[in-house]
Order: structure tokens, then sequence, then C-alpha cells
């Protein structure tokens, strides 16, 4: 006989789980009991926040494969969890949230901390499910499981009574996952989406999402450079694709380049692998006609569910990604004409890294120029939500070991828990932090979570004193009328980093990255490095002046 706490921590087990992120909570003690005897087979990472704790969960399902674990008590530590299971569904990621629940005998009582699970998750999971009987624990947990990693990854909420975890039972706990295999695409579909390319006059590969496994997208490479065809990743996934790839032409994301917009509108056939076709990549959804698209699409995705979801391809491929991979570098190459069209968009891609010098203390181009010539090739780089996380995303070279876990969701706060989630898994890799200041305050506090479980990420807060993103729409659209975007009241970051333990330094000038940045990799604390950035170095192109003057031009403004 066991209780249910005992026996939902040994199906976790069984099932292969290695890490749980979480606060802890009276509503689940009995769980938290059973992970007493666990130590070295599923470890609890303590947190300071249950967003930081989701944010881990989340980018442990990114960088894995596998679902990232989130414990945490039920009412408002189910709220704060929320932005990580929004964060895991946008990106397609595997991660199961485990909240605790007020006991079955007050349910519908508005009891202290109640909620009604089923309805607060139902639209933003993908699946949303409570435990009320103990001996259904295997088999719910065996289903989670398997939500979470199958067709479009993403969360699963499993609410856990608390008079259910101390109930007891001689249910057996799961000997193991199930294993899943990926549907392959059909053979008599790859002939005629390889006709459909060789018919082309500006064929298109467009790439993203996650659960790309080993090899990954190295097949799609070869096929795609022995026929010359361009390939762009759709929003924060280009480090899925070799970036080094004569074929590489850059991310389809926010700010989009007109060198990739070109590529998307002008394109005659588009092979889209493993895309949710979001807001992001296409422009607004202005790159390609909904319903029916200009272009001839082919879709490729293993979900039926994504598959003509937003647009009408004509060839559809329900298909796992690796399986996908695996057929199309099977065959044979194709040729046309269109070397010049993606040698342009190399080009273009290419020229981007070129920058004027900016307007700051600290010139982030130089910084980012400094970056690619001295991290490591297996490098892992993380960022939440800003305008800092251009550089990140756009002034970085991803090669084939190297990995980005940025939130499609657009969460500020998401690079310093995905950075110790990342080091925790890999303790050996350098990895590498983005955050705004306004970003990095967001979850700062899992400094301490970092500190305590032995992670030493490295992050580069880029300080320019204000919300950079919405200040940038602000002098677009009400230019010098500005309001709730300046941070005047900072703490000192390199202060803070230090009284948490890490190696903390303010940096004033760009001649003096290179040498903090070297002694920062040779922390055995990990290190936060105060990045002095100008508010004019809003952009990379353009300066908050330069956005300001043109809006009052075009007559915006009072």
């Amino acid at each position: 006989m066991r209780n249910g706490g005992q026996l939902l921590v040994e199906c976790l087990v069984a099932l292969g789980a290695r890490k749980a992120f979480g606060v802890p909570g009276e509503s689940y003690l009995a769980v938290l009991d059973a992970l007493h005897d666990t130590h070295g087979k599923l470890d609890y990472v303590l947190c300071r926040q249950e967003g930081g704790a989701s944010f881990m969960a989340a980018a442990y399902g990114k960088l894995t494969g596998q679902p990232g674990l989130c414990m945490v008590t039920r009412g408002p530590g189910a709220t704060n969890a929320a932005i990580g299971v929004h964060t895991a569904m946008q990106d397609s990621v595997p991660m199961i949230l485990f909240v605790g629940q007020v006991g079955t005998d007050m349910k519908g009582r508005e009891a202290f901390q109640e909620l009604d699970y089923r309805a607060v998750f139902g639209t933003m999971a993908k699946w949303a499910v409570e435990i009320d009987r103990v001996e259904r624990i295997p088999e719910i947990l065996a289903r989670a499981w398997s939500t979470a990693i199958s067709g479009r990854p993403g969360p699963v909420v499993v609410a856990l009574p608390e008079d259910m975890l101390t109930s007891m039972t001689d249910a057996a706990p799961l000997r193991g996952p199930v294993e899943i295999t990926e549907p392959h695409p059909d053979p008599a579909a790859m002939e005629r989406l390889r006709e459909m390319l060789a018919g082309a006059e500006r064929p298109l590969i467009l790439y993203g999402g996650c659960n790309w496994k080993g090899p990954g997208t190295r097949p799609i490479q070869r096929f795609a450079e022995a026929s010359d065809i361009p390939v762009v990743s759709v929003f924060r996934y280009q480090d899925q694709f070799d970036n080094h790839s004569p074929s590489f032409c850059g991310e389809a994301g926010v700010g989009m380049m007109p060198h990739v917009k070109a590529l998307i509108r002008e394109a005659d056939v588009i092979l889209a692998i493993n895309a949710r076709f979001g807001e992001n990549a296409t422009d607004g959804y202005t790159l390609l006609d909904v319903p029916q698209p200009r272009q001839r699409l082919i879709h490729v995705h293993g979900s039926d569910r994504e598959i003509g979801k937003v647009y009408c391809p004509e060839l559809a491929i329900q298909s796992g990604p690796n399986a996908f991979a695996e057929a199309l570098g099977a065959l044979a190459p194709v040729k046309g004409r269109w070397g010049a069209w993606r040698a342009e968009g190399r080009a273009a891609y290419e020229a981007g890294f070129d920058l004027p010098d900016l307007p700051s203390p600290v010139d982030m181009g130089k910084v980012c120029a400094h970056l690619r010539e001295t991290l490591p090739e297996d490098m892992i780089v993380t960022n939440g939500a800003g305008n800092f996380a251009i550089w990140s995303g756009r002034f970085l070279k991803f090669g084939s070991e190297a990995r980005l876990l940025a939130p499609q969701s657009g969460a500020m706060g998401y690079g310093v828990p995905a950075a110790i989630a990342a080091k925790l898994v890999h303790p050996a890799k350098t990895v590498l932090c983005f955050a705004g200041d306004g970003d990095f305050q967001m979850t700062s506090q899992e400094l301490a979570s970092a500190a305590q479980a032995g992670a030493q990420p490295i992050i580069l807060v880029l300080n320019n004193g204000i919300y950079g993103t919405i200040r940038a729409h602000q002098e677009r659209n009400y230019p010098t009328r500005v309001s709730g975007t300046e941070m005047t009241a900072n703490p000192d970051f390199a202060a803070l980093a230090r009284a948490y333990g890490f190696h903390g330094e303010r940096v004033e000038r760009t001649e003096d990255f290179a040498a903090a940045f070297e002694r920062a990799l040779a922390s055995p604390t990990g290190a936060v490095l105060d990045l002095v950035i100008s508010p004019e170095a809003l952009t990379p192109r353009q300066t908050l002046s330069q956005m300001r003057e043109g809006a009052l031009a075009a007559g915006k403004g009072r």
C-alpha cells in the first residue's frame, strides 16, 4: 500500500522524469514527502516564485523534448504559474503542471484558494484534468505524459485534491512511458512534393517548432543545399538549422527583415515543416492570404489540428518532423534556375550583421560581434522579451550544436529561469542569458534558486532604464508624450548579483566588455554583467530620436 503522493512520484520516476521545478505548498505535502526519497532520481528544484518555476519547466521541455515538470500549490500558486503554461503552449513544448487542489469534500464551495482548473486552463493548456480517485493516478499520468509529447507538443495541467494524495491504494505504479512512433510521410506525397519543388521558380523552405531529435534538420539542410533552396526559420527557432549554411537566410519573426518578407511573399512554392503559422512568422498574416495563399503551400506537421488551421495547403503531409526530415533527405535533389534567388537571400542575411556605430556607452553591435567570435559552438542562449532580444535573436549565429531558448509568447522574465534550467541540464556548457533591465526584474529573484541548485549561467543585463518595446511604440504613435515607460529607480544590478552569490560587474564602455566577459566565463559562481545602454540605441538601425522625428513629420502627436 502507498498513498497518492508516493504513487504519483513513483510513476513520474518510471516515466523518466528527472527534474521538477516548484514552490512548496500545503496542498501537495504528500508529494513533497515522497520526493524526499528520490534524490538523484527525481530532483525537486526549489524556486522563489511560481512564475519562475513554470518558466524553468517550459524551458526544460523545449531543451530536452521531455515534459518539463512544475509543482505548485492551489489558487495563487496556480495563477502565478499560468505564464509558463501559456509560454509552453505558444512554443509547442511538452510540460506538465501539477497543482494542489482543495479536498474533494469541499469542491464547489469556493473553499480557501479553490479554482476550477479545467475552466481556468481549458483554453491555455493542451489538456487540463483533475484526479479525484487515487487509483487513477497511473492512468491519468500516462495520458498526461503522452499528450504533452505527441502531435503538437504542449502543456498539460493536472490538479491534485489534497485528500486524494493522502488516500491509500494498492494500485501499481507505471512501468515506463509509452513509446510513440512519429507518423511518417506517405511515399506518394513525397514524390508529389518533389514535383512541386522541381516545378517552382522561387521555392522556399520554412521550418519551426519543437521536438526535433538527434540530427534534427540536418537531412533538410543537405537537401536544401544540394537543391540550392533558401531556408527561413519561424520566430525564435533559428537554432534548429545551421545558420552557417549557405541556404540559411534568416528568421521570420518580430521586426522581420525586408529580405525575409520578400522571400515569403515572392515565393511560388513554400515547403512549411513543423510550423504552426503564428502571427509573427507571417507578418500579421499578411505575407500569405488567409485562407488560400497565392503561394503553392506544402504543410508538414505531426498534428492534424495544425494542418489547415489557418491556411489551406495544396499538399498536406501529416508527419513528425524527424521522420519527414529523413524522408526529404533521401529524395534526389531538385534542380532549377533559382540559384540567384537563394544567393540574394543569403547575401542580405549576411549584410544584416553590418551595423553602424551605435550612440551608446556600450555598443551592442560590437558586443555581439565579439560574442560571435568567442562563444563555443555548443552554446545555449536564452532571452525573455523586449527590444533587447533582437541582439540574441538576430546578431548571433547558431551552429548545429547551439540552442536558443526564447519564448514565442513574448513573455518578459523567461530568460533568467530558462538559463537556470539549461545550466542544470547541461552544467558543462556555456549558458548565456540576454535580459533587459525591465525583463530581468521580472524574475531576478530566481538567482537565489540558481545559487541553491548550483546553476551558474552568465546574464547580460542590457540596462537602458526604459521599457524599450513599449517606448518604441509610444514614440511612433504618441511622440513627445512619454507615459509609464521610464524606470528611474533601478537597483545596482551588479551589487544585487553579488548579494545572491554571483559575480557582478558593471560595464560602462564597449572596450571594457571583452575583459569583463572573460571574467564572467571564468567565474565559478555564474555572473551578471550590467551593461550601460543609451535609450537612444533602442534598435540597431534607428534611434529613439529618429522614431520621434519620423512620427512628428507624419503628423502624429500634439
